[in-house]
């Protein structure tokens, strides 16, 4: 098996990193890992904007999902300053195809894009079908 390019492990770990309920409830480590262009296309279909999220997220009321299960994560570097992720996701039985692009800035690695799609347990893996 060939090791990951390094922009991959970084957007692998910074992806993870995204996935933990203390990183997502501190608005400090939010803007440390979020693009200021990032935009978001949530299971919903619902666009996010950087601050948008961020507020959500943090906001004394925000609900609190507990910790996301990450699986199936794969990655590949398009460009030198860019990675794109596939992986799902399992929070309180909700099921997440999701997909990002990393890009190489001056502070690191932080995510541009991120989709969300939903599934239920019994749909198959993307490609699995052909």
């Amino acid at each position: 098996m060939t090791e990951p390019s390094p922009g991959v492990a970084a957007a692998v770990e910074g992806e993870l990193r995204l996935l933990d309920p203390a990183v997502r409830a501190s608005a400090e480590l939010l803007t440390q890992l979020l693009h200021p262009d990032y935009r978001e296309i949530d299971y919903t279909g619902r666009v996010w904007d950087r601050d948008t999220m961020i507020a959500s997220l943090t906001a004394a009321d925000a609900p609190r999902p507990g910790p996301l299960t990450a699986s199936r994560m794969s990655g590949v570097q398009l460009a030198d300053d860019l990675v794109h992720l596939t992986y799902d996701t399992e929070t309180k039985g909700r099921l997440a195809h999701r997909s990002s692009v990393w890009r190489l800035t001056d502070a690191g690695w932080v995510l541009y894009f991120n989709q969300a799609t939903p599934f239920g347990a019994t749909d198959t893996a993307p490609g699995a079908d052909g």
